[in-house]
């Protein structure tokens, strides 16, 4: 049996005739190519499709088309000059590109994509005029990054859940302009885990002081206390004075555990370059020991054989043993979790490298801005459970019975 010949497709005879005269892709993508000229095309023609409706309606009985006025447009394809058709009322309002518009959707998209990995308002500017022609101020570029400041500000005020069973705290600097003189200030962190596994970035602080301060701690946990955050099973921080009391203060029945990761780094501060690959493996067998008895011996061995060397860093354990041990009371499912190397120190590297192309910000608006869009970025790849979580929440349900909620 013959086989039925197919029919052409009248879109693709349409692109091919179009596509005819076209021989480079200056012809198609340049300055008066074909995409620029179609795209130019659908929108006038949309718009008076716009004005067609807009006549039928039964109010508009006595209007009428009133001729076209001339509009520039920014676009992707560059700039675009458009005839705006006009009504004799002057009650058309145009939704594709409405009165006082200058740009077509996707512009500010761009600019904001742009923003967000660290990229200036000026390289911005240039970006957008090297790939499509169109020239956008650095002004326009600020004010259009600027529409975000109330998102920022619902975000940060956002309800949390009741319960978060782990929460990582730590704190970053950048360079702020404060009353005329450069100031360096901590941006306070909070990352949790919530009871899916999955990582959540609770909320940014800028701190009042050039240092990172307990006291200044205490303030931000009582905002996620005030924000509906009642229980947090166990919190991860660093070794700053007064900050375990901070957390106690708040959150009474957590477990503060010291970040292995900023003791390990606080340590090796005292450490040439030429010993620090040995002293941070003999380390290893501390923090990770089966038990608190093999943990011990790990660090009386350690002690015997760089305490001639390196004496401030076994005291430095000896100093955080009371937060460091609680570690060892968790399965090894758990401790990986709250090691925080994968956590904290990932989201943090991430920041960083958006936030080092800012030597100074103007003002803290400006570090909100910037950082909330970076997280918001980089938060896209938060869509599974963390390693190891479904092993660790058998333990929490065994551990903490009534503050671990069950799946129904």
């Amino acid at each position: 049996m013959a086989r039925k010949k197919k029919e052409p497709n009248r879109a693709d005879e349409l692109i091919d005739e179009l596509l005819e005269g076209c021989s480079s892709p200056e012809d198609i993508l340049g300055e008066s190519g074909l995409l620029k000229q179609l795209t130019k095309r659908v929108v006038e023609r949309a718009l008076a499709g716009e004005l067609t409706h807009h006549l039928k309606a039964p109010s508009e009985e006595n209007n009428s088309r009133n001729g076209s006025s001339k509009k520039t447009i920014q676009s992707d394809q560059g700039d675009l000059e458009l005839s705006i058709p006009r009504d004799r009322t002057s009650s058309f309002e145009p939704v594709l590109v409405a009165k006082h518009q200058r740009r077509i959707s996707g512009l500010d998209e761009k600019n904001i994509a742009l923003y967000a990995r660290g990229m200036s308002v000026s390289d911005i500017s240039a970006q957008l005029e090297e790939l499509y022609g169109t020239q956008i101020s650095a002004s326009l570029i600020s004010e259009v990054t600027d529409s975000v400041l109330d998102e920022v500000k619902a975000w940060q005020a956002r309800p949390l859940d009741e319960v978060y069973p782990i929460v990582y705290l730590d704190a970053l600097y950048v360079n702020i302009k404060v009353s005329g003189r450069v100031s360096k200030r901590a941006v306070y962190v909070a990352l949790a885990i919530n009871c899916d596994g999955t990582k959540v970035l609770l909320g940014l602080w800028i701190g009042e002081a050039e240092a990172e301060g307990a006291k200044f701690w205490l303030k931000v946990l009582t905002d996620l206390k005030n924000r509906g955050l009642n229980d947090i099973l166990i919190a991860c921080c660093d070794g700053l004075k007064g900050f375990p009391k901070a957390i106690e203060a708040v959150y009474p029945h957590t477990q503060v555990q010291l970040c292995i990761v900023h003791l390990i780094r606080n340590c090796l501060r005292y450490v040439p370059w030429s010993d620090s690959r040995e002293v941070a493996a003999d380390l290893k067998p501390i923090y990770r020991a089966a038990t608190l008895e093999e943990a011990e011996a790990a660090l009386d061995d350690f002690s015997a054989k760089w305490d001639d060397k390196y004496p401030a860093i076994s005291q430095i354990w000896i100093r955080h043993w009371e937060n460091i041990i609680p570690l060892f009371d968790y399965p090894m499912e758990i401790r990986r979790v709250i090691y925080t190397t994968n956590a904290i120190e990932s989201l943090n590297r991430s920041l960083r490298k958006v936030i080092k192309t800012k030597a100074v910000f103007p003002n803290e608006m400006a570090v909100f801005k910037l950082m909330y869009l970076a997280m918001r970025n980089i938060s896209k790849r938060w869509t599974q459970p963390i390693r190891n979580w479904r092993a660790a929440t058998s333990h929490f349900a065994i551990l903490f019975p009534d503050r671990f909620p069950l799946e129904s």
